[in-house]
């Protein structure tokens, strides 16, 4: 198979790949943009002379400049957890381009506030306007996948540093990176306005009519089309099913994940994915590089660069692990082997702090250990990109039925958001009083979470939602894929045996669809 071959479900025309399902997508996606733009940049500018010397640092003691710099960073995390909870009521009742929309709207005031903020008038509104960008950012944490998996065809549901340099230390040195993330708020806010309404949202709230108009918009397509047809009767069908099953009122999923101990464990495990995603240290390094690299002995210009390479490498390996790893290796292996790389990487990392102790032994130039250091660093963020970046989204996404998932993707955002303030808001305090332990810590959490995924997560690449039950019921853990992959092309061959007694199925046409149902599963 080709990286880029699209596995459809059914025949699908080719007017459904069309550029309004990009644009809706990409308008939407403008809050990752949000959310990697600030992990970029926020580390690296209040590491700026010109900030500290605005707001006094230098009147300060170490501890309370790492307490200041934590507050600052992690007051966006502490917002962006409430933001992916009030996310589930908006888009319940008000929709998911609504949803969307006051997320950009928040988020663009939030930033508005901070470029407030000068050394009159203190942190205040730093403060602030983090907690309310983090509002907005959570928010679209949780809507944009959910807007986009609503809309999109399942074949392709699946796809500052300059400024130190250029500008001379002052308050636009450091204000400038702070307006620039009103970049995508503002393409985000526009944009929002032009989207369409998620159809399937529209046809659980009975607005029909509007919901067929949306879907054949997006689609290009006719009303009367087969295709048409078809996907609104699977629609209506999910509804039925939804209805008769655990309801399709506010608290119906509460009740069901309170009542169904399958459920529950299964919100638990997606919960916890999200504990050992930030167990791995990720957002430490994220929002803290220059910290991190100034440990391993990397100052000045060279810790920028060095800073700016390590963005570099998680988008190259994104790309890979986005067109091939995720769907041809599963997501078990890359999520176990990950964890066992990473670790490896971050005790050698640590082991090269504590013999060298480059902060007490400063050198002029990047020694042979220094380079060593340097490598099993970007090792470590090419082990991790692939694994544990965004692995556990595309994991819990699959791990329940269209029922519970828009409460699932509350609970995952939420947890995701929960254990990267715990990290971003204690990450100075451990680099300054563990300092190489700080990476023993972090290896220790990833080969615990290598173990916990081994015994507690099947595999759920190719299995149909409808048999995630079976799949999570099924033990071992580590075999559950295999049995229940043997279960389903047996149950095929018999369907096909059925078929072809009754002298029903027949055509080249129809023997290429099967053939296209197994490869996708």
């Amino acid at each position: 198979m080709s990286i880029l071959k699209l596995v459809e479900d059914r025949p699908t025309p080719s007017a459904v790949y069309n550029w309004r399902i990009y644009l809706l997508a990409a308008v939407a996606s403008c809050a990752s943009c949000m959310i990697g733009y600030d992990s970029a940049f926020i580390g690296q500018t209040i590491e700026l002379s010109s900030f500290k010397k605005e707001f006094h640092f230098d009147e300060w003691s170490d501890s309370k400049v790492n307490l200041i710099s934590a507050n600052i960073v992690s007051t966006y995390q502490a917002g962006a957890f409430f933001g992916a909870l009030f996310a589930y009521p908006a888009g319940y009742y008000l929709g998911r381009k609504w949803g969307l929309l006051i997320a950009a709207a928040v988020f663009t005031l939030g930033s508005g506030l901070m470029l407030g903020a000068n050394g009159d008038r203190g942190l205040g509104l730093m403060y602030g306007g983090r907690v309310l960008a983090g509002l907005g950012v959570g928010a679209g944490s949780n809507l944009t996948p959910i807007y986009i998996s609503e809309l999109s065809p399942p074949a392709i549901r699946g796809r500052l540093y300059g400024v130190s340099q250029t500008l001379p230390p002052s308050h636009k040195q450091w204000i400038i990176p702070f307006a620039i993330q009103l970049i995508p708020a503002g393409l985000m806010l526009i944009g929002a306005l032009m989207i369409r309404e998620s159809p399937r949202w529209l046809f659980s709230r009975g607005r029909r009519e509007e919901a067929v108009k949306n879907l054949c918009w997006i689609r290009q397509l006719p009303e009367s089309d087969i295709y048409m047809i078809e996907e609104i009767a699977g629609i209506d069908q999910a509804l039925e099913e939804q209805k008769g099953s655990i309801g399709t009122g506010f608290w119906k999923p509460f009740q069901a994940a309170g009542t169904n101990k399958k459920v529950l464990w299964r919100l638990f495990l997606g919960f916890m994915l999200f504990f050992w995603q930030n167990g791995s240290g990720i957002n430490a390094i994220n929002y803290y590089s220059p910290d991190i690299f100034k440990s391993i002995g990397i100052h000045g210009s060279k810790n920028q660069l060095m800073t700016g390479i390590f963005g570099v490498v998680k988008t190259a390996v994104t790309i890979v692990w986005l067109l091939y790893l995720i769907d041809q290796l599963g997501r078990r292996v890359l999520l176990i082997y990950g964890a066992i790389a990473g670790a490896i990487c971050l005790w050698i990392i640590g082991a090269y702090i504590k013999v060298v102790d480059p902060e007490h032994n400063p050198t002029d130039h990047i020694t042979p250990t220094g380079y060593m250091a340097i490598v099993f660093f970007y090792v470590y963020t090419a082990c991790y990109t692939p694994s544990w970046n965004g692995t556990p989204w595309v994991m819990n996404s699959e791990m329940f039925d269209p029922n519970m998932r828009s409460l699932a993707q509350a609970v995952a955002s939420a947890s995701n958001w929960l254990w990267n303030f715990l990290i971003s808001r204690f990450t100075p305090q451990m680099l300054d009083k563990m300092q190489y332990g700080t990476y023993f810590f972090f290896a220790s959490l990833m080969v615990i979470a290598a173990f916990f995924v081994f015994f507690l997560y099947p595999e759920t690449k190719g299995v149909p939602l409808e048999v995630m039950d079976r799949l999570f019921d099924t033990k071992p853990v580590w075999r559950a894929h295999g049995k229940i992959m043997s279960q389903l092309h047996e149950d095929e061959r018999h369907f096909r045996e059925e078929i072809q007694d009754s002298g029903v199925f027949a055509g080249k046409e129809n023997v290429q669809f099967v053939e296209q149902r197994d490869v996708a599963a």
